[in-house]
């Protein structure tokens, strides 16, 4: 090692990496929330747009929409002739812009990214210099950026602080890439300096613009068919010409592509972007309204005084006094009316001001109701879904380590790092996953830890033989070592950071390796490596996720850790899109890494890690131990992998699979004999339950069944089934009522206990939708023990009724069996089930914006089996895991 008195041992991280990853912790504060479907152009970082709509004059508007347009004028306007969707060039002459174009400079050349696209048709494929289409420069051997035609291909220049002042190296096209033909060119360049051009929605031309942007000229002009020194002149038509500062990725340049050449839209698509509009409006604002404030009074089972205001038809029919709802009307529409008087909702709060705006606008433009039905469920959490940075959990965290650096770090991260704390339902909720001092410090442990079983030198080969202090071997080596522990390129900015610990390092005598280590500890406390951070950008309008970003998205929820050298070489080719992402989920999906991370989910999901702090009461409950409460947790977990896994059947099977696999103690606790010789990777032995009165399925192992505590609560296990499974909405008792359990006693068992409250005028509207669901699990005692009579000798029953939301009446049931062969086949608890591996999957609450994709999803998956796999496939292709909203993400302090 280097001499602890030349430079002190963790002296980097301990002073200045930790402290910068702390800044970075503190600052980022602003929000991001998922947004509706595209509508037809990409605009995030929309710099200046050109679609040439003015049809004559000698000014050609920007659209962008910026607050300082940069409008061109044509100089000599004899050398143009405007056409219908277009300006056709037929002599040499300069459009350029009328105003200093600095703003669009200075943004590019604060994101370090860029995107220029071009509908044209050129007139001869003999145009050389490259002939000018965009172009931000000052004359023919100074320029920022240009976008040309050079004979029969197209040729890009950047300037870049690694090029000539002319952007030489430059980026050609193949040859035959340019044609008289209508033709879409677009040329991007990342953060990272990977360039692209894309001519017609297919990428033709690959390179790297290595280099920052920092030497750009914000003096320099923005012109089109021609330089600004007027020398470089383009014949032909253009159509549209666009600039973003930013790097659009594939999907959005054929977003782009498939909008056609003039990026209007026709009256059926304005018609359609319409209808969306109205009908995301209701979803998202009205339903809302109708779900927290008339539902308890006005749905399928309750319907007071005939009005179902859950369902369109019955909603526009209305009850017992006629219509309730006139389209366009408001003032003749008694919904309206009542609302406006605050006699509705009757005994509640009045609706706020903001609701009743709200309501009459949907009313007077026309009522507008797209759903069949209004689910309570999907408005649970309010408003729109903020959409943080996502730390890692402690389980990711460990798989990120194994996987990226190939050591276990599992028994010290346990021990250092604070436990992740659960928030609407699991530990991996990402505006729940804080991080503190004890954060901090644990990561600086782990991290020396770490590179202290690591053989550096063996590592840093992986990626790069160069082993001298120069820049460039040294730029070399940290980029690409950068790029595989971080996720992704890292950008000149961070290179130079990394390097300051490799200078000093060479500076006090170390060796390579030495400094190395230093380097990879640095960035395992990086917050590249303890976030999954996203690029910061945009305006807020909805845009894909980048292809290291998706490479991201589906490593961490397939595998609950990062990408591997397949998906990131994926990634780096641009080959994260359509089909090219169903091909490499399906390749993780075969991965053993796939099935642990569904055993976090089921583990997260039914809290199983609480069995290890069960304490029954000893004296009521003499066979209970710790080594049962683990083998209850083993055996869900064992018979989890087995219907998921080795029988790949659908999620619902998990209800009523007549299966369970158990030690010879929890066997014998559950009365099984005989089991059938398999055997779980646990040494579980498999045991057959058809014939088992009582047992089989989910709900009937003691790991679920202990969440009654010692007196099986029907309440909780009601309320269990309820929202785990039906996602039932129930509000909560009111502060005054006394919620301490009632015990029971000769002739009271908990059901009739049960049936004091639901047939309570107060309590029962609650309780009858959740306890009756726990009837069926009565026989079994507070830690699952299966039994006829209770301890007082009451006979016990399991027998009841099931509520589905948006039914009308309970579904009847004559035993358990019964009750986990309705829940296996109803509809609603296999999308509840999808719902719940959707939400761990996206480590966020789903919220109304996300109802029509997650319906979509699970659609699609049931379609396809309803599997694991088939779930994981459709998730992953779509655009609640492809796309994000383009603001900047919050880190939770």
């Amino acid at each position: 090692m280097v001499a602890m008195n030349r430079i002190p041992h963790n002296w980097f991280f301990r002073s200045g990496i930790v402290v910068h990853f702390f800044l970075w912790i503190v600052i980022a504060k602003s929000t991001v929330a998922f947004a509706a479907p595209d509508e037809g152009r990409v605009v995030a970082d929309l710099q200046a747009l050109y679609d040439f709509s003015e049809s004559e004059g000698d000014i050609v508007h920007d659209q962008s929409q910026k607050d300082a347009p940069l409008n061109l004028r044509i100089a000599d306007l004899s050398a143009v002739k405007w056409i219908d969707g277009g300006l056709e060039v037929q002599k040499p002459t300069i459009i350029q812009t009328v105003d200093s174009p600095a703003r669009l400079i200075a943004a590019i050349r604060n994101s370090a990214e860029a995107t220029i696209e071009v509908w044209c048709q050129p007139n001869n494929t003999k145009q050389a210099g490259p002939a000018r289409l965009v172009t931000v420069s000052k004359n023919s051997s100074e320029r920022n950026l240009t976008l040309g035609q050079d004979g029969d291909k197209f040729e890009v220049r950047l300037r870049t602080t690694r090029t000539s002042t002319n952007g030489i190296p430059s980026l050609p096209t193949p040859a035959r890439t340019a044609a008289t033909n209508l033709t879409h060119i677009v040329f991007v360049r990342d953060k990272s300096g990977a360039t692209r051009v894309y001519v017609n929605g297919k990428q033709v031309a690959t390179g790297n613009a290595k280099g920052d942007l920092s030497n750009w000229d914000s003096s320099f002009g923005l012109a089109i068919a021609n330089e600004l020194s007027t020398d470089r002149p383009w014949l032909g038509t253009l159509h549209l010409v666009a600039v973003y500062s930013r790097a659009l990725n594939q999907a959005e340049v054929l977003q782009n592509f498939s909008e056609g050449a003039n990026g209007r839209p026709s009256p059926e698509k304005i018609a359609e972007r319409q209808h969306r509009k109205a009908a995301q409006f209701f979803e998202t604002s009205v339903a809302p309204i109708l779900a927290r404030h008339c539902l308890e009074c006005h749905d399928s089972s309750n319907h007071e005084n005939g009005l179902d205001l859950s369902k369109k038809v019955a909603a526009f029919r209305g009850g017992e006094n006629g219509k309730v709802i006139i389209p366009g009307q408001s003032a003749e529409s008694a919904v309206w009316v009542s609302v406006e008087a605050d006699s509705m909702p009757h005994q509640r709060t009045p609706l706020s001001s903001e609701d009743k705006a709200t309501l009459k606008k949907w009313i007077d433009d026309g009522a507008t109701w797209t759903l069949t039905e209004i689910d309570p469920a999907i408005y649970s959490h309010n408003g729109t879904n903020q959409n943080f940075v996502q730390r890692l959990t402690i389980d990711e965290y460990i798989e990120t380590v194994r996987s990226t650096v190939g050591v276990d770090i599992e028994k010290e991260a346990r021990e250092l790092l604070p436990a992740d704390l659960r928030a609407d339902g699991f530990s991996n909720t990402a505006y729940n996953l804080a991080v503190d001092l004890k954060h901090v410090n644990a990561y600086g442990q782990l991290a020396e830890e770490i590179v202290s079983r690591m053989d550096v030198g063996q590592f840093v080969k992986r990626f790069s033989n160069r082993r001298k202090f120069t820049d460039k071997d040294m730029n070399d080596v940290i980029s690409k070592v950068g790029k595989w522990m971080l996720r992704g390129p890292i950008d000149e900015r961070e290179i130079y950071a990394y390097l300051g610990i490799t200078t000093t390092v060479a500076s006090a005598g170390g060796t390579f390796d030495e400094a190395m280590g230093l380097v990879v500890e640095a960035m395992l406390q990086s917050p590249r490596f303890m976030y999954r951070i996203e690029g910061q950008r945009g305006n807020g309008s909805s845009v894909r996720v980048n292809e290291f970003e998706l490479a991201s998205r589906l490593s961490y929820i397939i595998w609950g850790g990062p990408p591997d050298e397949e998906l990131l070489k994926a990634a780096d080719e641009g080959r994260l899109t359509g089909e090219d992402v169903v091909e490499q989920a399906s390749r993780m999906l075969q991965d053993p890494k796939a099935v642990q991370q569904s055993l976090r989910f089921v583990s997260d999901w039914l809290n199983l890690n609480r069995l290890q702090n069960l304490s029954p009461d000893v004296s009521r409950f003499p066979k209970w131990n710790r080594q049962l409460a683990q083998d209850m947790r083993l055996e869900t977990l064992a018979y989890f992998e087995d219907v998921v896994w080795a029988k790949k059947l659908p999620l619902s099977a998990l209800l009523n699979s007549q299966v369970t696999f158990a030690s010879p103690a929890l066997a014998t606790f559950y009365g099984l004999s005989q089991p059938t010789g398999e055997k779980s990777r646990h040494e579980f032995a498999r045991y057959d339950l058809s014939q088992v009165s009582g047992r089989g399925g989910l709900l009937t192992q003691g790991s679920v069944l202990t969440v009654g505590g010692d007196d099986a609560s029907m309440v909780t296990r009601g309320l269990l089934v309820m929202h785990e499974l039906l996602r039932g909405v129930v509000k909560d008792p009111p502060p005054c009522v006394d919620t301490t359990p009632i015990p029971t006693k000769p002739g009271l068992t908990q059901r009739s206990i049960a049936m004091q409250r639901i047939t309570n005028a107060t309590c029962g509207g609650c309780h009858s939708k959740f306890e009756p669901l726990a009837f069926g699990l009565e026989k079994f005692n507070g830690i699952g023990d299966y039994h006829d009579v209770d301890e007082h000798g009451n006979k016990l029953l399991d027998d009841g009724e099931i509520l589905f939301p948006g039914a009308a009446a309970p579904v009847k049931y004559r035993s358990s069996a019964e009750l986990m062969d309705l829940l296996a086949s109803s509809d609603r608890v296999s999308q509840s089930l999808s719902w719940k591996v959707i939400q761990f999957a996206l480590g966020r609450p789903l919220v109304a914006e996300d109802a029509a994709l997650v319906d979509k999803v699970h659609e699609q998956s049931r379609a396809n089996g309803g599997t694991w796999t088939s779930l994981m496939v459709s998730l992953v292709s779509s655009d609640l895991v492809q796309k994000t909203r383009t603001e900047s993400a919050r880190i939770q302090p």
